[in-house]
């Protein structure tokens, strides 16, 4: 699937909300992909995860999206889409910020507590998460003419983990044929579009 079309289906399954680094990277990922087929060479940060680093961003992204009757994060390849994104489409102060967040969950060892401490840790972080968010925004509305800019660039941070969790594992999901076959009636090649009734319990259709 095209990722600009993806990320704008990623939209609307987030309320239309999804954060600028996130969009501007699917569409510089969509660019590296071009300029590789024709030849040009692309250049990937020093971005990296070590073994331990990457359990805990298999764990958490299991459980923003965890197998049930039908493919979880882990099975679709997730994991690896969340570090390839990282490293070769975002910024470095979306690096330093994720990492920031995962070496949180590390102190608080995370991958050794159990199911239910765990969901504690991520709800205590998605809490923290939308106060930091609306936060922001409250920032943005009263800074004025007179604020020193330099001092604001310096001040910022890149999108908080969490955010980026999500954000990354839902648009990891729903770009893989086996994620969105598992939510949709999965329609490579369609054919006439009218309007259909679905039967209760059917799946909607997904044209790719």
């Amino acid at each position: 699937m095209d990722r600009r079309l993806a990320i704008s289906r990623l939209a609307l399954m987030m309320g239309g909300a999804v954060s600028l680094p996130t969009m501007l990277a699917c569409d510089k990922k969509s660019s590296s992909s071009s300029e590789t087929a024709t030849g040009s060479s692309v250049s990937a940060s020093t971005f990296t995860l070590n073994d331990k680093q990457r359990k805990v961003v298999s764990a958490v992204s299991e459980h923003i999206i965890p197998k049930t009757s039908t493919v979880g994060a882990i099975d679709v390849g997730v994991p690896a889409f969340i570090e390839m994104m990282l490293k070769d489409c975002y910024q470095p102060i979306e690096h330093s910020s994720f990492m920031e967040g995962i070496r949180n969950l590390e102190d608080k060892k995370f991958l050794t507590s159990d199911k239910a401490a765990q969901v504690a840790m991520l709800t205590a972080i998605d809490a923290e998460t939308e106060k930091e968010m609306e936060a922001r925004n409250v920032k943005q509305v009263k800074v004025g003419d007179n604020v020193d800019k330099e001092a604001m660039e310096a001040a910022q941070k890149g999108v908080p983990f969490w955010r980026l969790m999500k954000e990354l594992t839902l648009l990891g999901y729903f770009t893989s044929e086996k994620g969105i076959q598992a939510s949709f009636d999965y329609q490579p090649i369609p054919g006439e579009f009218k309007a259909t009734k679905l039967t209760a319990g059917q799946k909607a259709y997904a044209y790719l």
